[in-house]
């Protein structure tokens, strides 16, 4: 197969799987890795960019749904409140946690609802969504 078309593949999956949408960026990061498709670290760099890309996609809905908060059709939930209630807690730097299933999306979802710098939003979802796959890579790689 077509390495920039495995690689196109393993971004279109992180991006989609920062967003609200399910989504299986870790099984295609182990694909391209098990296929040697590209280097371990180009295979993350890929998937981290997704992955963020996708969070600010997250971000820019929080920040254009914030004037329709107090609405009774605003999407909530349980998720979402346990979003609300880290980022009440954390501020800013519960993005931190934004790699975690079922709590990162909303996370950066609620960042922009409560109109955090996206310059600050950067830097610190893509430091924990590259984190997270360098973890699952160097587990790869180990179990090599």
């Amino acid at each position: 197969m077509n390495p920039l078309a495995e690689l196109g593949g393993l971004f279109a999956s992180a991006f989609l799987s920062a967003t609200l949408l399910p989504g299986t960026s870790e099984a295609a990061l182990i694909a391209v890795m098990t296929l040697g498709t590209a280097s371990a670290v180009i295979a993350v760099l890929v998937a981290t960019l997704g992955n963020t890309l996708g969070s600010i996609v997250n971000w820019g809905m929080g920040r254009f749904a914030s004037q329709y908060r107090d609405r009774k059709w605003f999407p909530g939930g349980r998720g979402m409140a346990k979003a609300e209630a880290w980022y009440a807690r954390y501020g800013v730097w519960s993005l931190l946690m934004s790699w975690v299933p079922l709590l990162g999306d909303p996370l950066t979802l609620v960042a922009g609802l409560m109109r955090a710098p996206l310059w600050l939003v950067v830097p610190i979802v893509a430091l924990a969504k590259g984190a997270r796959y360098v973890v699952v890579a160097g587990a790869i790689g180990l179990a090599s």
